[in-house]
């Protein structure tokens, strides 16, 4: 909870005294960070739209740009001249298999030349690719090359919650040390990317099931709360929209998670005050950090006459993609 004080002084009695500014403008650089692409001095304006069957579904770099010249029986490349600047996939492509199939011999080529650094993370996991959410999928890609055609990703996120005391604490992950991406760091108590083929509640009960050994009949009483965005650039080059559906799931005092499929080295249940600290410091996957922190905004831990900066750190959670 934001520090409150008594000040000395006629009538002054019953003043707030405003959230130490340590904790907020950390939380403030988190959202800059995690916004960079709206922001001053991003490449956003160098981007060539990326469009498909004449919908534009991504931002495309300069640098990604050249290189899919090399492949003009996929991906037609203008940069203004003669045709508007965008990339487009090939028109001949007209099937959802078509375009998948192109695109990823595309990918594992550039992925043998080791072209750009994120294709070293590759999966073997495809993630659709749409102008919206509620659309139709034009194509299916592999999930670590998304970045280089800015392509919108989804996610589902878990709060796990439980009482101690009356108090409320939150259930809170350690990536193992292996992760491909952020390890070590703390996460939510269960969240995954949503691959092609599965829905936002069927990939929140396999990520709960591998991750902390939820039985899918606890997970069903999981509530729906809402989503977090927001589009950043990565350190290597990239563009990351991402949107998480956001669930919270209260658990039985009795329940302790445990570790399932190795993604995870640990579990740690902590009061709000000290998630709350925790949120925007190196030690809390960034993404995972925003989900907490919509937790505590939604349940009244953080307050708007005691947060200085309520209406901005919300409004850096929901940035349209």
């Amino acid at each position: 909870m934001a520090q409150r004080d008594w000040l000395e002084g006629g009538g002054s009695r019953g003043r707030v005294v405003m959230a130490a500014p340590g904790w907020s403008e950390r939380v403030r650089e988190l959202l800059t960070r995690m916004n960079s692409f709206h922001g001053a001095g991003s490449s956003k304006a160098l981007c060539l739209p990326f469009m498909v069957a004449g919908q534009q579904v991504g931002h495309v770099p300069q640098a990604v740009a050249r290189c899919l010249c090399q492949y003009p029986a996929v991906f037609s490349v203008s940069q203004g001249d003669e045709a508007p600047a965008r990339v487009e996939l090939s028109l001949q492509l007209a099937s959802y298999e078509q375009r998948t199939s192109a695109v990823q011999g595309v990918l594992r080529d550039l992925r043998a030349q080791q072209a750009f650094p994120c294709l070293k993370e590759w999966r073997e996991e495809l993630y659709n690719v749409m102008p919206y959410f509620c659309d139709p999928p034009l194509f299916s890609m592999e999930r670590a090359a998304t970045p280089l055609f800015g392509v919108k990703c989804y996610g589902a996120h878990l709060n796990g919650y439980t009482w101690r005391n009356g108090q409320m604490h939150m259930w809170l992950a350690r990536r193992a040390l292996n992760k491909p991406t952020y390890p070590g760091l703390l996460d939510n108590l269960a969240a995954g990317g949503i691959a092609s083929g599965l829905s936002v509640r069927e990939t929140l009960v396999k990520e709960c099931q591998e991750e902390a050994c939820i039985p899918a009949s606890l997970t069903a009483l999981a509530k729906a709360v809402g989503t977090i965005s927001y589009t950043y650039e990565g350190a290597r080059g990239g563009i990351y929209p991402e949107c998480q559906f956001v669930f919270d799931l209260e658990l039985p005092e009795d329940f302790v998670p445990q570790v399932g499929d190795g993604e995870v080295q640990e579990f740690y249940l902590w009061p709000l005050d000290k998630v709350k600290e925790a949120i925007g410091s190196p030690d809390f996957k960034p993404n995972c950090s925003m989900v907490a922190l919509d937790f505590l905004f939604r349940h009244s831990y953080i307050l708007p006459d005691e947060e200085r900066y309520y209406a901005e750190l919300v409004e850096g959670l929901h940035r349209p993609l």
